[in-house]
């Protein structure tokens, strides 16, 4: 995935400068930095989010009082 982000921005920062660049430019390295922290985050965001429901499940269950109903029969 690294891969391709890297052969992406490199492309768009020639396509920006009308010229070939290197993946080694720093202009590039600076915005795969960018999209991979965003990314990053994004994954971060979303593990929290299910993390949280989870928990949340999992607290549900054990404050639930007990079905007495299947008790009686």
């Amino acid at each position: 995935m690294l891969e391709k982000i890297i052969a992406d921005e490199t492309w768009l920062e020639g396509e920006r400068r009308g010229r070939p660049v290197e993946p080694t430019d720093p202009v590039v390295r600076h915005h795969v930095c960018s999209v991979v922290l965003r990314v990053g985050a994004d994954l971060r965001e979303r593990a929290m989010r299910e993390l949280a429901a989870e928990n949340q499940a999992r607290i549900g269950e054990i404050s639930s009082p007990p079905d007495r109903s299947s008790a009686a029969a």
